[in-house]
């Protein structure tokens, strides 16, 4: 028997409630999409509890192949609703990958998870070489040559993930405050993540121009951080508070009652500031208020009355449940209902549809043969609905699933379901 108790000591760690009340009963094999492709105890949620539960107890080295297969978890959360005992395995897994990097620090996570992430500046340069890439028509050149086909296939699979990257960062461009088209009704807050600036800045803007098309006056503060998500996947939670405080304390500043996000990750982590602080006396309090605040653009159009569109999109339509909006906030009725009020669109519900894709942030680049076989099954539930649009509503699961369509050669458009919606309030005019 290895003894590391004495290493793990001062170690901040899960509590033995977290692990010990496992019954094994296997329902989350039934759910687990790394089980699912491998039918291996270790690739299952079951057994990263009970290697948790022997490293943390002092029975196994809490050895890199240990860590790994902690890492090799998805985190889609889908053990964590089956589990009859209310054991939560994405979170367990989550938590070791902390216990590690406070036993072993990585010096390329410090770089990246406190040198770049964190400052909206600097991730705005580090980007830049994939807008001129796009702007200046390099890529259009890559396809038209048929260049991609010599990059090697995971290079290729990360090159289709791209959308239309944004001439500007859409923090550049966005106002603080955009004023609500008519009677202001709503003060809302939006959380603008970086994804979404740097990648996806036509949708974020059109969430603006819905949301101040339905009575809202939208402050956007501009000096955000990164809600954490990143920091937390990679095992740094003491970042993940250090951004939590820094966001709560920029949105205080404003008398806001709602704090909007379109980005599925940020709003699960957003409404998690909470839990993440619940043990600091200081910032308890204000971040449960803070969370407390937070809604989903869809979730937050459900709540209030919604100006139905009189334009029209004539498409036929799926849609794909990110798992940090299904499982983590528990929205998927509301993303719906948007697409379904918009006339012209033919909705058509996709099999499996609440399953990961396979993004999870970044396993396309660290488990890409299971990032890619998880994600050639959602492609094969996409094709079954012969759609030609698929919405969703998280940059990592619409980069999936770009990345997938351009692997089947499937022309099928990827939009947010805020675009839509947008699209039919423009058509109007037409």
């Amino acid at each position: 028997m290895v003894k590391n108790m004495n290493i793990l000591t001062d170690l901040e760690k899960p509590n033995e409630s977290d692990y010990l009340n496992c019954i094994r009963c296997g329902l989350c094999l039934s759910v687990c999409p790394t089980y699912q492709e491998y039918l291996s105890e270790t690739a299952s949620p079951r057994g990263r509890v009970a290697l948790a539960r022997k490293g943390l107890d002092g029975e196994l080295e809490l050895s890199p192949n240990l860590i790994e297969q902690m890492y090799s978890c998805f985190a889609c959360m889908a053990c964590n609703d089956v589990c009859p005992v209310g054991i939560r395995p994405a979170d367990l897994a989550l938590s070791m990958r902390y216990v590690q990097e406070q036993r072993d620090p990585r010096p390329w996570k410090k770089t990246l998870f406190e040198g770049l992430i964190p400052h909206p500046n600097r991730m705005e340069l580090a980007t830049l070489p994939l807008r001129l890439y796009q702007v200046l028509g390099i890529r259009r050149l890559v396809f038209a040559l048929g260049i991609k086909r010599l990059f090697p296939k995971q290079l290729r699979d990360l090159e289709g993930m791209l959308p239309h990257m944004p001439q500007h960062p859409l923090r550049q461009v966005l106002p603080q405050l955009s004023k609500a088209r008519g009677e202001a009704k709503h003060e809302v807050g939006y959380f603008l993540g970086c994804a979404q600036s740097l990648m996806f800045a036509e949708e974020s803007s059109a969430t603006v121009r819905v949301l101040t098309r339905n009575g809202c006056n939208v402050t956007t503060p501009k000096e955000v951080e990164c809600c954490g998500m990143p920091a937390t996947g990679y095992g740094r939670m003491d970042l993940v508070r250090k951004a939590a405080k820094h966001n709560i304390s920029l949105f205080e500043k404003h008398d806001l009652k709602v704090v909007v996000t379109d980005c599925a990750t940020c709003g699960s982590t957003l409404k998690e500031y909470g839990h993440y602080l619940k043990d600091d006396p200081e910032w308890a309090e204000r971040a449960k208020v803070f969370s407390a605040k937070v809604r989903d653009i869809s979730e937050f159009l459900a709540e209030i009355p919604l100006e139905k569109p009189k334009g029209r999109v004539e498409a036929k339509v799926t849609y794909h449940d990110p798992c940090h909006l299904r499982r983590g906030q528990k929205v998927w009725e509301q993303p719906r209902n948007l697409l379904k009020m918009i006339d012209g669109v033919e909705f058509v519900e996709m099999p499996e549809a609440d399953t990961c894709c396979g993004s999870a942030g970044s396993q396309l680049i660290t488990h890409y043969e299971t990032s890619t076989h998880v994600l050639d099954r959602k492609m094969n539930n996409l094709e079954s609905t012969h759609a030609q649009i698929i919405a969703s509503g998280c940059p990592g699961c619409q980069m999936q699933l770009n990345s997938g369509l351009q692997r089947r050669g499937l022309n099928v458009r990827v939009v947010h379901p805020i675009t839509l919606l947008d699209e039919a309030y423009e058509a109007e005019n037409e």
